[in-house]
């Protein structure tokens, strides 16, 4: 088959890679963990890994951000060895003549789901990954929309907490100061809840499933914040559906009822009537599917 596309999920913890095909099903995958120091030679391995004696007609790449899609360039927070690093040529590099597009993991997670996941149907729509931090991309009018650098989407920046506590962006009380898992974990800590000292999200959702009343009101805050962010992203970009994935949403109805309840609180506008919020499909590969996507 020649008509593959080399998909590359770049982020702070793994490496993904995988050949998608036309349909948008993953042929063949491989992960690594993404090394403390310079990953590129991590990046050429996996690729290596997926890649064998096939022909690819595109790379997509899916990028923690901050990107930059007009340079081509990351600056991943959690990578400090790469700040505005030129991902998109240096991948180029390795397949001459083959078109390369690059876009944020948020963007890449939406389209994905779009495409084959929780998504399909919808024309606008913002994708939302709530786990160690919040992040999100939109699709608007059937495709991804990256703004003017790329990062357009990126709901977990939005301030739901205005004198809450400092944010790895440099602001104060952000969507994921609330509800990215670690996060929520410190939030129940400090509140007196007691739990082992390598306990996260999983755990703090154990508890609160067994009635623990700190974990239960740590799940609240956080579907509380990502539901306000995105009853503020559907007012300001008239959506009709929020599809959540990522560790955090895994918790089901302990997040996701918290979310409705913030919607119906404030998503009040008469165009927002019809406001859906889903449950995410693809899991992990969602980033990959979209990332094939930006070739597609």
């Amino acid at each position: 088959m020649t008509d593959l596309v080399l998909a590359l999920d770049f982020g702070g913890t793994k490496i993904a890679a995988a050949l998608v095909d036309p349909a948008g099903s993953v042929l063949r995958s491989s992960r690594v963990p993404t090394p403390t120091s310079d990953p590129w030679d991590a990046v050429v391995s996996v690729i290596s890994s997926v890649v064998q004696a096939e022909a690819v007609s595109g790379v997509g790449i899916a990028s923690a951000g901050p990107v930059d899609t007009v340079r081509g360039t990351v600056s991943p927070i959690n990578v400090p060895s790469w700040q505005a690093f030129p991902l998109r040529s240096s991948v180029a590099s390795l397949f001459p003549g083959v078109p390369v597009e690059l876009a944020g993991d948020g963007v890449c997670m939406a389209l994905g789901e779009h495409w084959r996941g929780a998504g399909q149907g919808s024309t606008f729509m913002v994708g939302l990954v709530v786990s160690t931090g919040v992040g999100g991309g939109l699709v608007l009018d059937g495709r991804p929309f990256g703004g003017r650098t790329g990062n357009a989407g990126h709901i977990g920046h939005i301030v739901v907490e205005p004198d809450g506590d400092p944010c790895t962006c440099g602001g104060r009380g952000c969507v994921e100061t609330v509800a990215g898992g670690p996060r929520m974990v410190a939030w129940a800590r400090r509140t007196g809840w007691q739990a082992p000292d390598d306990a996260d999200a999983a755990v703090l959702a154990a508890a609160a499933l067994a009635g623990d009343e700190i974990p239960l009101e740590a799940f609240e805050r956080a579907g509380q914040a990502v539901g306000l962010a995105i009853a503020g992203a559907a007012a300001v970009c008239d959506l009709e559906l929020a599809v959540i994935g990522g560790g955090v949403a895994q918790a089901g109805d302990l997040l996701f009822d918290p979310v409705r309840r913030a919607l119906k609180a404030h998503a009040g506008l008469s165009y927002l009537d019809g406001l859906e919020v889903r449950a995410a499909e693809l899991g992990g590969d969602a980033g990959l599917v979209g990332a094939a996507a930006l070739v597609r």
